[in-house]
């Protein structure tokens, strides 16, 4: 079964070629493919991987005929894409890969995918992976969540990409997203020099913190110990390959931000603090992570306001 993806950020790139070294007909779509097509590999987002024989490139979404189409479009960009090209989509399995929430409505990219691609199936794919490691063909293992995720399974496992099926994608789309979070608090406290303690407490309390906003949302209640959960924190916040975790590290050693990379857990965190607050949810790491960047407090400022919370039972 041929597979489309939409979009040629690192990630996006990856899947695609890992799919198609695994011999599935592969479509990558981008709005700008010149440079690609006439390379070869993805200079810009994946240099130094390049693409099998048999990938196609297209720039024109009506060339994209494939039943499954992975939805490798940035979690703030997601809302309008899907708005712009929804008559697209009537009939197809979309499989959202980003992870996030958007910021002004709140919204999964799996409830984005029902409200505005009624016609459509939508998916989630998540878990702890780097475009890099994908790319390479190094082993990762990920979840992908739909109301029947079998049948997409056997489709896109492929090679040294292995995928666990689930149903709960409150709880997936939960775990992909707030993870970023926390590795934005983990990035923070590295680059401040508050140590390993300070970081292995912020997963542990932040993995509890992503737990309750899952719970609260109506995810159930053992997704969040799985791949899209505590494996995608472990990753995000122990590697400076993450974006958001590197992020975090140079806004902690106060050192500026690179242009053009996109942070998906800036906008998380904002659109979770905004959320928990109407349910009435204690986020203290999400709303410390809001905070410092907004520049409200400093990163030692928020660390003492942490400290100085009520002793509780764990």
């Amino acid at each position: 079964m041929s597979v489309a993806v939409l979009g040629a950020g690192a990630f996006g790139t990856s899947l695609a070629i890992a799919l198609s070294r695994a011999g599935v007909p592969v479509t990558l779509w981008a709005r700008d493919t010149r440079d690609m097509a006439r390379t070869r590999e993805n200079t810009l987002r994946l240099p130094g991987y390049g693409f099998p024989d048999d990938l196609t490139l297209t720039d024109d979404l009506s060339d994209v005929t494939a039943k499954i189409v992975l939805l490798a479009v940035p979690m703030q960009k997601l809302r309008a894409f899907l708005t712009d090209n929804a008559a697209q989509f009537t009939g197809r399995t979309l499989v959202a890969t980003c992870k996030g929430i958007d910021l002004e409505t709140g919204e999964s990219p799996a409830d984005l995918i029902a409200r505005l691609c009624p016609e459509a199936t939508p998916a989630l794919l998540s878990g702890p992976s780097f475009a890099v490691d994908v790319a390479a063909g190094l082993p990762t293992a990920l979840t992908l969540a739909a109301r029947d995720p079998e049948p997409l399974q056997h489709a896109l496992t492929a090679g040294n990409l292995r995928l666990y099926r689930a149903t709960d994608m409150v709880g997936v789309g939960v775990g992909g997203a707030m993870k970023n979070v926390i590795a934005i608090a983990c990035g923070l406290a590295i680059g401040a020099g508050l140590g390993e303690s300070a970081r292995a407490a912020l997963m542990t309390r932040g993995f509890a913190e992503m737990n309750r906003f899952a719970i609260a949302r109506g995810a159930e209640p053992d997704t969040l110990q799985g791949l899209s959960g505590f494996g995608d924190l472990t990753l995000t916040c122990t590697s400076e390959k993450s974006r958001n975790f590197a992020f975090g590290l140079s806004l902690g050693r106060g050192e500026a931000q690179p242009e053009g990379v996109t942070i998906e857990g800036q906008a998380t965190a904002k659109a979770v603090s905004i959320a928990a607050e109407k349910a009435g949810i204690d986020m203290p790491i999400t709303n410390m992570v809001v905070a410092v960047m907004s520049g409200r407090i400093t990163i030692h400022e928020a660390r003492e306001l942490l400290l100085a919370r009520p002793l509780k039972e764990e």
